[in-house]
């Protein structure tokens, strides 16, 4: 299971930056949350998180980001997941 990913996020407005990824492994068996948090900071924000049911939708929970970012982080989680899913069961 991939527990930890980062990824650049480009911004509606101004700099993109990197976001950090990180599975959140106390939120229950049916849905599956990743908390995000600023990569470089000493002390990083939660920025909110992004949560997958069974069947695939997300939602994000924050308010950080827009949903041009929301979409972006969704669809690398989802990529991130597949790609790592596959190569981990070729082995």
């Amino acid at each position: 299971m991939i527990t930890e990913a980062k990824v650049w996020l480009k911004a509606n407005n101004g700099p993109g930056e990197i976001i950090r990824i990180v599975v959140d492994s106390g939120i229950g068996s049916k849905v599956t949350a990743y908390n995000l948090y600023n990569t470089f900071d000493e002390t990083p924000d939660y920025l909110g998180r992004i949560l997958f049911d069974d069947e695939g939708y997300w939602i994000y929970d924050g308010s950080v980001f827009s949903i041009a970012e929301q979409e972006q982080l969704a669809k690398f989680i989802i990529d991130y997941v597949k790609k790592h899913t596959i190569s981990s069961e070729l082995f």
